[in-house]
């Protein structure tokens, strides 16, 4: 896909600004500008204003700024190619497909797209017809009034196993069932999947609809029924209310994840719009990640009972090997035999609000519900708290993030153990040969043993240093699907330089979304940003001279020079992420060897040092190749 900067001006010519903006915000006409309320901060007097001759925004109050594609990203939460795709629609505009295959996979997505909007309707046009009187009896019991129905385009499939079948007869059979919409069964006709529920549109963060929640009326099992996973919907990629609570995030700076949808529907009644649910599972990887895009501790709020602990739970445990600086969990316990329905009409907002406040951040969470899961009067029992309490802090990937988890766990342990440590006289810091301290054999120490310097102890906040990061962006810049098969782990790399991190954030938030993405097309992408020049600056760059670096020639010999190029990117990004874990513990452990001098930690020490000498000669090697 080509994406080029006269595309993209054609692109925001074609879109009035001040009609784009004033469908989500009231504004007013002031000389040749438009003025407003600032969307992205609370304000009384108006500081935003709105050029359409310009076609850009701003506000004078908190610095917001940008044009119509900004204003998707920012205010609506879209990514950069979403946003695009949404406004070259309106525009008229074609999108450039980035190959055939790609898409012919679009046209198909775009053909389903067709068939879950066709059966929403369908479904809201049945719930308003004199057989859906029981239904919507049933939802005003629940305190759903007219305008939340139609907000979440709430629908009925009636009892048959046929009826959508027949109204959507227009759509090929085989579609309806890619779709979802249909079952087959071996030989059998298929038949409607949803039957004698109320219907509950799934969009996704643009609104549009992707599947189906049904809750069944009456008697009957399951209760709660969802789409199955399709071309449109991936369950554990979808998070319920995307659509609406990613811009009422912007104006919160929170973001609640609640255990269903009708708990969302609740909250929303309750004029509360920025809550979530995942759809019938526990909250996956792609989840946290899409959470930790709004904002950077969202607030799960589950039922107070078993399984809604349990499932607090499994959301802390998923998220260890994630969390990163800065960003984590925090946890809203409601009252044991309440969901947020039921507390929301008992106490109103105000009364949810306040249970929110009492959140608890993630370490605090995992300490009681530690404490809590045994006995604690044996030396055995306390031992086991300590063994369970720093196999979560060990499942932490992040080197900085695991350390001071560590440490909190230690200090509440020793505060709760309230462990009286004895006077120790003066340490002798190294053993002769031969001799013995505290009865067990001693090693003495490796000659090139030192206490940690101040480099290695920093590794894990200084992050890697500033030449091997801009070779890294400069090899994904020229070789951009390398993003999408590392994604974890470069997400999970710290980088000093603000610049360098902000422009590796960018690449992958655009990137990563888009299949087939060359060089080009990235930076076409990059360029209405501000690092954009920090990115044609490193691709430009070679000092470092790895073969990923290197400009390819066309000719003879040039597919096997990609292929080396991209074998060889992929080791450095494995290098680069391990290095510095592995330098941090081996810090750790000489820290822990100096001061027990015993068999155990020398072997552990030894162990870390000769993986850090081994990833050290694999960079070296690396460098030799490109030389080749």
């Amino acid at each position: 896909m080509t994406l080029t900067p006269q595309w993209l001006d054609e692109l925001r010519s074609r879109i009035t600004l001040s009609t784009l903006i004033g469908r989500t915000v009231k504004i007013t006409r002031a000389g040749r500008e438009y003025k407003a309320c600032c969307p992205f901060h609370n304000e009384k007097t108006p500081s935003f204003t709105i050029n359409d001759e310009k076609g850009f925004y701003h506000c004078f109050g908190c610095g917001a700024h940008g044009d119509a594609i900004r204003w998707m990203t920012d205010q609506r939460g879209l990514s950069f190619m979403d946003a695009v795709k949404e406004l070259a629609g309106e525009a008229g505009m074609d999108v450039p497909a980035p190959d055939p295959r790609a898409a012919k996979k679009a046209e198909a997505q775009a053909s389903l797209r067709d068939v879950t909007q066709a059966a929403a309707e369908w479904f809201v046009q049945q719930l308003d017809s004199a057989n859906g009187a029981p239904a919507r009896d049933y939802l005003a019991k629940r305190g759903i009034s007219e305008a939340t129905r139609r907000a979440f385009g709430f629908g009925l499939a009636p009892g048959s196993r046929t009826a959508l079948k027949e109204a959507l007869k227009k759509f090929p059979t085989a579609m309806l069932v890619e779709a979802g919409m249909l079952i087959s069964v071996d030989d059998k006709e298929p038949y409607d999947r949803f039957r004698g529920r109320l219907m509950i549109p799934i969009r996704d963060a643009r609104g549009r609809v992707i599947a189906f929640g049904g809750r069944i009326l009456g008697d009957g099992e399951p209760k709660y029924l969802n789409s199955p996973d399709t071309p449109l919907f991936d369950k554990g990629r979808t998070l319920f209310n995307i659509d609406k609570a990613s811009p009422a995030s912007r104006q919160t700076n929170r973001i609640i994840v609640v255990e269903g949808y009708m708990d969302v529907i609740a909250l929303a009644e309750a004029g509360i719009a920025d809550a979530v649910a995942p759809l019938g599972t526990a909250l996956t990887e792609n989840q946290l990640g899409m959470l930790w895009r709004m904002v950077p501790v969202p607030v799960l709020c589950f039922d107070g009972d078993a399984a809604g602990q349990k499932a607090a739970m499994r959301a802390a445990t998923r998220a260890l090997p994630l969390l990163r600086p800065g960003f984590s969990l925090a946890f809203a316990t409601l009252p044991a035999g309440q969901d947020p329905d039921d507390l929301v009409r008992a106490k109103g907002a105000e009364g949810f609000a306040a249970i929110l406040e009492e959140a608890q951040p993630l370490v605090e969470r995992l300490w009681a519900h530690e404490v809590a899961a045994a006995p604690l009067t044996t030396p055995e029992e306390r031992a086991a708290l300590k063994t369970r309490l720093l196999a979560h802090a060990d499942a932490i990937q992040d080197p900085d993030v695991r350390h001071h988890y560590r440490e909190a766990f230690r200090e509440r342990l020793d505060a709760l153990f309230a462990r009286a440590r004895p006077e120790r006289g003066p340490r002798v810091p190294w053993a002769p040969s031969g001799h013995q301290r505290g009865g067990g054999r001693r090693f003495l120490p490796d000659p090139r043993l030192q206490p940690p310097g101040a480099e290695t102890r920093s590794i894990g906040e200084a992050g890697i240093a500033a030449p091997y990061i801009a070779a890294l962006i400069g090899g994904l810049l020229r070789y951009p699907e390398a993003l999408a098969r590392h994604e974890e782990e470069l997400s999970r790399l710290t980088i000093g330089n603000p610049a360098d991190a902000e422009l590796l954030a960018a690449m992958l938030d655009n990137a990563i979304a888009q299949e087939g993405l060359d060089c080009e097309g990235l930076l076409a992408i990059l360029e209405p940003m501000k690092v954009y020049n920090r990115a044609t600056t490193l691709l430009r760059a070679d000092g470092m001279h790895f073969s990923f670096t290197r400009r390819l020639e066309d000719g003879e010999g040039a597919d096997a020079a990609r292929e080396t190029a991209l074998r060889d990117l992929d080791e450095y990004i494995g290098v680069l992420v391990t290095q510095p874990e592995i330098r941090a513990r081996l810090a750790e452990a000489t820290a822990d060897y100096m001061r027990t001098m015993d068999d155990e930690g020398h072997a552990r020490q030894q162990k870390l040092r000769a993986m850090d000498e081994d990833l050290t000669r694999r960079l070296a090697a690396l460098t030799e190749n490109s030389q080749r």
